[in-house]
Order: C-alpha cells, then structure tokens, then sequence
C-alpha cells in the first residue's frame, strides 16, 4: 500500500454517496448506509444537543433517537439534502435545532394544560435559533466535536497506514515531533530521546522521518476531508477545519485527537 492510500471501506468512499446509498436502501431491511452517516455524525450532534441546547446528558440519546425516527425516518429529511444547496450538516442541525426547540414547547404547553400544543413539523424558527446560527460559529459546540472526529479519523489512519507500510519508525517521529507539540503544545522530543526510541541515525534522516509523516498526515487528513465534501469544497472544509482547531483549548487537545 501506497503513502498516497487509505483504508478501504465497505461503504461508498464520499460523503454524498452515503447519503445517496441511504436513498435507495429498502427501508424494511438492514440499512447499513444509514448506520454508517450517523455514525459519523452522531458524536457532533450529541455535544451540540448537551453544550449549546443545554439536554440534560441523561436525555440526549432519547433525543437523537426520537429526532432520527421522526426526521431521517417517517419524514425523509435525507432527501431534501442538495449538494448545490450547501452542506449536508447544516441541514442536519438546523432540523435538529427545529426539533429540540419544538419538542421543548410541545413540553411545556402540555405542562400549562394549555390544551393545545405546537407542531413538531412546522414551527418556524424562533429568534433564539437565528440568532445562534448568526453568532461567530468559533464557540459552536457541534463544530468542535466535527473538529475532533475529523482529527481522530485522520490520525488512526495515518497510525494504520504507516503500520501497513512497516514504517511505525516514521509514525513515532511525526508523533513526538510534529503531532503532540501541535496538540497540547509541549515541547518535541529531544533528538537523543528519538534516536534512543526509534533507531534514527542522523538529523537527516530524523528531518526525512519528520516530512513524510507531515506529507502522510496532509494527504490523509484531505481524503477524510474529502468524504464530507465535494472537490470543489475541499480546500474551504480544510480552511474551517484549520480555524476550529486553532481554537481548541490547548488541554483538550490530546483526548480531542486520540479515541
């Protein structure tokens, strides 16, 4: 296996193919397209629906799973997604935010005895929403946690791809060098700590490990970028992931990245 290549797996590789493999499986049977889009998104969702929706964490599985039965499910929300509309997420989490927020009022006129309640389908966005989807998105939690998956995913597989290729030596270096410094800001490993540990015999070959574990990690990281993404969106999806990341508290950054 080529640096250039990552793991395969028996999903289609893009994110819009998943989405339009959803389409097409019969919904009385296994739906493994299905189970593998929320597998990638339901981690984001859950922080969202604790940190900025303020679900008791108890709740949040209930939640998701009502949420995924009435809007992915009996109202088709997968087929209104559009590429040439924009990303398939913020159609995700603005219906989830519709959904909490109606679901909230539905609970408490029910509470009141109000003796009417509101639609869970049709109520507009409220300000509160509006205005949490216009604020800076930078303290959002669902993009923090995006952040993170995308990080993990790209690490185990830059981990997985140097194991394949019998280079683990390459994989320690940019390690200790290039990816825990850049994670929670230490300082990188002494030269003679990396020599003691993997074998380098030089500086250059310690600057040769540590450019083809950079080059590695970029080709990686982009091609999991890219199953989010359409080509033509990849280098603006790298832009924010770079952003989000940058803001990371500095702490959080070793579990951030590593399951």
């Amino acid at each position: 296996m080529s640096h250039g290549d990552v793991p395969t797996r028996c999903f289609p590789s893009t994110h819009w193919s998943i989405i339009e493999s959803v389409e097409r499986e019969d919904v009385r049977g296994q739906r493994p397209a299905l189970s593998e889009l929320l597998r990638r998104y339901l981690p984001a969702l859950r922080a969202h629906l604790v940190i900025r929706r303020s679900v008791d964490p108890d709740q949040v599985d209930d939640v998701l799973q009502a949420f995924v039965s009435s809007k992915l499910l009996e109202a088709d929300l997968i087929s209104r997604a559009d590429r040439a509309r924009g990303k398939f997420r913020t159609l995700l989490l603005t219906s989830l935010d519709r959904f909490v927020i109606s679901r909230q009022r539905h609970d408490r006129a029910e509470k009141r005895g109000a003796g009417r309640t509101e639609s869970l389908d049709a109520a507009p966005e409220p300000p509160e929403l509006r205005e949490d989807h216009d604020r800076a998105r930078e303290a959002d939690a669902f993009d923090v946690e995006w952040a993170r998956q995308i990080l993990r995913e790209a690490i185990a597989r830059t981990r997985d791809q140097c194991e394949a290729d019998g280079r683990l030596d390459v994989w320690g270096v940019f390690e200790c060098r290039v990816l825990r410094p850049a994670l929670d800001g230490s300082e990188p490993a002494e030269y003679r700590r990396v020599v003691e540990r993997f074998g380098v015999r030089s500086p250059t070959q310690l600057w040769n490990a540590v450019r083809t574990g950079k080059l590695l990690f970029a080709r990686v990281l982009r091609a999991v970028v890219a199953e989010y993404a359409p080509p033509e969106q990849v280098e603006q999806e790298l832009a924010e992931l770079r952003a989000v990341c940058a803001r990371l508290p500095k702490q959080d950054a070793p579990s951030a990245a590593y399951p």
